[in-house]
C-alpha cells in the first residue's frame, strides 16, 4: 500500500516530509531542496496536497504545491505524481513539476514558468 506519510528523498537530494494523511486524502508537510537549488538561500518550505484513496487503487496519484520560503524571489511549484510499490515492497514516487516565479510585468510572463 502506498501512503505518502513520512520522509522522502529524491535522486537530486531534495527532502520532503509529509504529515499523516487526512481521511479525505489531504496532507501537509515541508520540503527542502537539494544542491540543485543553486545560489538561492532556501529555507524549509511548507507544502499542501492530496492523495487518491490508497485503499481503492494500488498505485495512487497525488499532487502538492510548495510555496518556497525565499528572500531573493517568489516561487511556487506544483508537483503531480504517482506512488508505486515494487516487488520488494519499497514505495517509490514518480513526479513531474512546474515551477512558477513572480514576473515583474505581463511582458515578462513568458519566462516565469519552468
Amino acid at each position: 500500500q502506498c501512503l505518502l506519510s513520512g520522509s522522502w528523498r529524491s535522486d537530486a537530494g531534495c527532502r520532503m516530509v509529509v504529515s499523516v494523511l487526512g481521511k479525505d486524502g489531504s496532507f501537509s508537510g515541508s520540503y527542502l531542496p537539494g544542491p540543485a537549488a543553486g545560489n538561492f538561500k532556501i529555507l524549509t518550505s511548507p507544502l499542501e496536497g492530496s492523495q487518491q484513496d490508497a485503499e481503492l487503487v494500488p498505485h495512487p496519484t497525488f499532487s502538492f504545491t510548495v510555496h518556497w520560503q525565499l528572500q531573493e524571489a517568489s516561487w511556487t511549484t506544483a508537483f503531480l505524481g504517482q506512488c508505486y510499490v515494487g516487488t520488494n515492497g519499497e514505495e517509490t514516487l514518480h513526479t513531474l513539476w512546474l515551477l512558477r516565479e513572480a514576473a515583474d510585468s505581463p511582458s515578462e510572463d513568458w519566462k516565469a514558468t519552468r
